[in-house]
């Protein structure tokens, strides 16, 4: 009964939120495009002409937001294990993150060149455990600024979801190792509740 009644909060909440019907309203896949417009709006950081990989990017939203910024003159390429609907001129990778071949695979689509911006909002099947959660969202949060680290330009920008818990102070401290600036965003899109918090890093040292 327990799980029906939170599952059924979670739905009425849902339904009823002020994101999901605007998301719905003005075409985009989820209410987490949100999230990160808020964030653009004040940082600036994608802009027309760059190139902008995206990790976990199903089911599309923050490459829908990114490839309007960008422009015909920029590009997006989008990643994640799940499939999703074409998005016009979005390059879509299908497959495991975790995995050496679709990372290098990923790293393939960039075609040697710098991006200008790395965007992940990965996240694991969440058990609703944190104790299990955190840790197994932090190995993805380490590839994900392995990749940032390996793929952007000098002044390249990396925008990353991370869960509050163990280990997140010591990858915040690995992000500052990494960039000279890094701040912590939580955008208003994202539940008070949530464990979740946007880390954007810009200037690689």
């Amino acid at each position: 009964m327990a799980k029906k009644s939170s599952s059924g909060r979670w739905m009425s909440e849902h339904l009823s939120d002020e994101y999901v019907k605007r998301s719905q309203k003005e075409g985009y896949r989820s209410r987490a495009v949100y999230k990160l417009t808020e964030i653009i709006e004040k940082d600036k950081f994608i802009k027309r002409g760059d190139t902008v990989l995206d990790l976990g990017a199903a089911p599309g939203s923050w490459s829908q937001i990114a490839i309007k910024m960008v422009g015909n003159s920029g590009q997006v390429i989008a990643s994640d294990i799940l499939e999703i609907e074409p998005i016009e001129n979005v390059d879509f990778l299908c497959g495991d993150f975790t995995e050496l071949e679709v990372y290098e695979t990923l790293l393939s689509l960039t075609k040697g060149k710098k991006v200008d911006v790395v965007l992940s909002d990965m996240a694991p099947n969440m058990s609703g455990q944190l104790s299990v959660d955190i840790p197994k969202s932090m190995v993805l949060c380490e590839l994900a600024l392995d990749m940032a680290i390996k793929t952007l330009t000098a002044n390249g920008y990396f925008f990353i979801k991370v869960f509050q818990g163990v280990g997140f102070d010591e990858y915040v401290r690995a992000c500052r190792a990494a960039f000279s600036k890094v701040i912590i965003r939580k955008p208003k899109a994202s539940r008070p509740r949530s464990k979740e918090v946007y880390l954007l890093a810009n200037t690689l040292k």
